[in-house]
């Protein structure tokens, strides 16, 4: 799959497959935190058969207050990076672990539009984190081309492949 094509049920699916072989080899559990894909990540994941032997939780938080509440996210963070920001980010796959019995999560945290850009933030603009305990956690910014699904499907799919790239480092 090219890094700009947008990819199809059947990539996201293929990836999801990857990440489950990768978990399980490492015998960790998987925990999502998720604002602009809705909860695209979970289902994905827990659409494989067998998912519950590797698949912990998963969250959606879309407001500062769910992000604070549920991941720890600091409201000083929001405030002064904003929700779309590495540091949220961070502090989201942070918070995850913390609340969880997995050994890796990722979360995203973006604009898929069609409004909420900005000029410094435009729509298409994502960042995800992946972490493992114990471990550092790191994060990328993306900034997506298409609309609303494009933007949303193209996220999936990078925190799948940095899922994965995370379990064979």
């Amino acid at each position: 799959m090219e890094s700009s094509s947008v990819p199809t049920d059947a990539e996201l699916q293929a990836l999801a497959g990857e990440v489950a072989t990768e978990v399980q080899r490492c015998r960790l559990m998987l925990v999502t935190a998720e604002s602009c894909t809705g909860g695209w990540i979970a289902k994905t994941l827990t659409d494989l058969p067998g998912s519950s032997a590797w698949f912990d939780a998963g969250v959606v938080t879309y407001s500062y207050e769910a992000k604070e509440a549920l991941l720890g996210v600091n409201p000083r963070t929001l405030e002064h990076s904003g929700a779309v920001s590495e540091e949220t980010a961070l502090e989201m796959v942070s918070g995850a672990l913390a609340r969880f019995g997995a050994g890796v999560a990722v979360a995203v945290t973006g604009i898929a539009g069609p409004s909420g850009g900005t000029s410094d933030k435009p729509v298409g603009t994502v960042w995800i984190s992946w972490k493992r305990r114990g471990g550092y956690g790191h994060a990328r910014q993306f900034h997506f081309p298409g609309d609303r699904e494009a933007v949303r499907r193209q996220t999936v799919a990078a925190a799948l492949i940095g899922l994965r790239k995370t379990l064979t480092e």
